[in-house]
């Protein structure tokens, strides 16, 4: 490995594991919310489904996809 490309690696590295973290972070907000929101009993999963997406931060979770990628094309070369 050169090491002008160290740095680089470093920065994706550390980009990649704060992503991590914010991911696990809504994650577990995900889940205390869930905990704290009894859910009605239905028939349908779809609904269930819906209530279960919609506590997720979809930008959040996109940022930490597009950094998983980054790091994975970064590993790759």
């Amino acid at each position: 490995m050169e090491q002008s490309q160290q740095p680089q690696r470093r920065a994706a590295d550390e980009e990649f594991q704060e992503s991590l973290d914010q991911l696990k972070d809504i994650l577990q907000e995900s889940s205390t919310e869930d905990e704290d929101t009894p859910k009605l009993r239905t028939s349908t999963n779809e609904v269930e489904l819906d209530q279960d997406f919609s506590a997720i931060d979809l930008e959040a979770f996109e940022d930490a996809v597009a950094d998983i990628e980054k790091y994975l094309e970064e590993r790759a070369k």
